[in-house]
């Protein structure tokens, strides 16, 4: 029995899966932020299953990249549910978890990307190989205008998901790259629930302590402060 917990961008979610079957999501996307409404989402899900936390064998959370605020609240979140029992984690990828969204597009390139500002997006390539995931690169942090040129090769065949789809398919378009529906679009916790367990079926799953979260560059304040200092040596 897996809790999926996703929080990575705007909308939040949480979902119940066990072996191959989702029992329940519940999926929020307001103004509210993940701090008022992640937990009591995660627990009215398990009430309306009838569940406790006592009977989860496992805990699953997009650990990044992603917004910074909405990857710690959600990592905080498993941590808080799985310390009393011991329960053992899963930190996903988020862009993996964009991916799944598109396990329906045989044979294409799926390009999961995420707008990281100031003309950066977080990304990651995946094909779709009899309906199952095939990455093709590490999660990285790159400017739009280089995962262009590295993309452009693949023409039609690439299919874009995730929050910064709409703002390279502004470009992307124009040699032929696909834009996937908005229902396909984003990442979901039923996702990371099935990735978190097939991680802990190839025994990568963690204690609450050692769960992390991935942030593949430093938060806005942090770059501010360096840059400032390293003027400051200048």
């Amino acid at each position: 029995m897996v809790l999926g917990i996703e929080s990575s961008a705007a909308a939040a979610s949480a979902a119940v899966v066990k072996g191959g079957r989702l029992l329940g999501q519940f999926y929020c996307n307001t103004a509210m932020t993940h701090s008022q409404t992640l937990l009591p989402m995660a627990e009215g899900l398990l009430r309306s299953l009838g569940m406790t936390c006592g009977d989860l064998d496992l805990l699953a959370v997009s650990a990044g990249p992603g917004s910074f605020t909405g990857v710690r609240i959600g990592v905080s979140c498993v941590k808080g549910i799985a310390f009393p029992y011991d329960t053992p984690c899963c930190g996903v990828s988020t862009l993996e978890a964009i991916a799944c969204g598109g396990l329906g597009w045989e044979g294409c390139v799926l390009c999961a990307v995420m707008d990281a500002r100031c003309g950066q997006v977080y990304n990651a390539l995946f094909r779709v190989e009899k309906g199952a995931l095939q990455r093709l690169t590490a999660d990285r942090a790159l400017a739009i205008e280089a995962l262009e040129e590295e993309c452009k090769g693949f023409g039609p065949s690439l299919v874009l998901l995730g929050d910064g789809a709409a703002l390279c398919h502004k470009t992307f378009s124009q040699w032929g790259a696909r834009l996937a529906p908005e229902g396909q679009r984003y990442q979901q916790a039923a996702s990371v629930a099935f990735l978190g367990q097939e991680k802990a079926q190839a025994g990568l799953a963690v204690s609450a302590a050692e769960l992390a979260p991935v942030y593949l560059r430093l938060p806005q304040a942090e770059r501010e402060l360096k840059r400032k200092r390293e003027g400051n040596l200048r």
